[in-house]
């Protein structure tokens, strides 16, 4: 998911191989993968990670002293459980249809379903497979990891598992996807599980742990310009977090101040005067409401609670979905926009999909003026690259 990489070693005796399994469901994942005595062992499923594990007693099951594990929705393919992978990656490749001809017409490679993990993963088996070595080493998977990087473009931030060997990790050249050790997606799952000796991977730096050794980091290719994806600021990553020294909290508090200004500027202070209360839409619209309510010194209201079943609405197959998603997902607290000017406080917009229901919600709620704004940057894609466009504001009234 999401996130910085870090080196982490833990301040407890070392785990055993069913302590290992139990660590990572703990730790974050819908899919597990462990490695013991040649045999390599997976659960994987949709839903909640407590159902899939079935609430700890699978970890019997899972012996092993290597394991990855994840938790996340598709950015490619479909959701079902043929396309996840023991090859976590957090990604999005810009060049799916060149990578998949090459691994076609020159890799001589078959790709089992449309997931990027697998084509990133397919990729680095091939560079991999060029050593001609029934057993890899260090070097050999170095030197695969700096091939892949000279055919691959995007946003990604991977780990992996090569069997009874090692485990590796690397980010993207820009840095807009990231990773930690335990190698984990963001640096909140290591601070509950009390890891220590942060170290961030850098852009392009690759990280091997072998079998009973110690992590050995290498810069694979020259770093690019410092571009982190925008989402795991805004929406992908937990508050808790702390990506390459910047924390997550900080910057949400940082872009709600921002909107502050913005909206005092565009609307003027008549205007600002006359709004009621600062709704936030949870849960990563709260941080920048709070900065928003302080700076304009207007209430701070939790007017909507949100169904924590109803997973991310944006990504749902089609528009009638998602619309009664958003229904679903968010109920207002009705007293609170009974006849109020109300300030709505996202952090994003995707689709659309979400904001013009939130405004249709708090309408029928009661709310005499709606006002809905976005705390991030807007941003459009030029050339497989973000670029920032301005500060985003929309704004609605009710019908009244």
């Amino acid at each position: 998911m999401r996130p910085s990489v870090s080196a982490r070693q833990s301040t407890s005796q070392p785990a055993g191989k069913h302590r290992l399994s139990a660590i990572l469901v703990s730790a974050i994942h819908i899919l597990l993968s462990l490695r013991t005595s040649g045999r390599i062992y997976s659960c994987k499923g949709k839903g909640l990670a407590s159902k899939v594990f079935r609430y700890g007693a699978i970890i019997p099951e899972l012996p092993g002293f290597v394991g990855l594990g994840h938790l996340r929705y598709p950015t490619a393919g479909t959701s079902s459980n043929a396309e996840s992978q023991p090859f976590y990656v957090s990604s999005n490749l810009l060049d799916t249809e060149k990578l998949k001809e090459y691994l076609d017409f020159e890799a001589h490679r078959h790709i089992n379903t449309d997931s990027d993990s697998e084509i990133m993963l397919q990729v680095f088996a091939s560079q991999l497979l060029q050593t001609n070595k029934r057993r890899v080493d260090e070097e050999d998977l170095f030197t695969g990891l700096e091939n892949m990087y000279k055919i691959t473009v995007g946003g990604f931030a991977f780990c992996g598992m090569v069997a009874g060997f090692a485990i590796f990790g690397a980010r993207d050249p820009h840095d807009g996807k990231a990773l930690d050790y335990m190698l984990a997606s963001e640096s909140v799952a290591l601070d509950q599980l009390g890891f220590t000796e942060i170290k961030d991977i850098e852009p392009r730096q690759a990280v091997i742990i072998p079998k009973g050794g110690s992590p050995i980091f290498r810069q694979v290719h020259p770093q690019l310009s410092y571009t982190p994806d925008i989402f795991e600021f805004c929406y992908f990553s937990s508050p808790n977090s702390i990506m390459d020294g910047i924390s997550v909290y900080e910057s949400r508090q940082g872009m709600g101040l921002k909107l502050a200004n913005t909206i005092r500027e565009t609307l003027g202070q008549d205007v600002v005067d006359d709004i009621d209360i600062v709704v936030p839409i949870p849960d990563s619209g709260i941080v920048p409401a709070l900065s928003v309510a302080e700076a304009l010194n207007t209430p701070y209201r939790h007017a909507f609670s949100r169904n924590r079943y109803i997973f991310r609405t944006f990504i749902m197959p089609n528009q009638e979905k998602r619309r009664r998603g958003v229904q679903s997902k968010l109920n207002p607290l009705r007293s609170e926009f009974k006849g109020k000017n109300v300030l709505l406080v996202d952090d994003t917009i995707v689709r659309g999909t979400t904001s013009l229901q939130v405004c249709n919600i708090a309408r029928e709620a009661g709310a005499k003026k709606v006002y809905f704004t976005i705390s991030s940057n807007a941003f459009h894609e030029a050339e497989g690259r973000l670029s920032v466009l301005r500060m985003h504001i929309i704004f609605t009234s009710s019908n009244s």
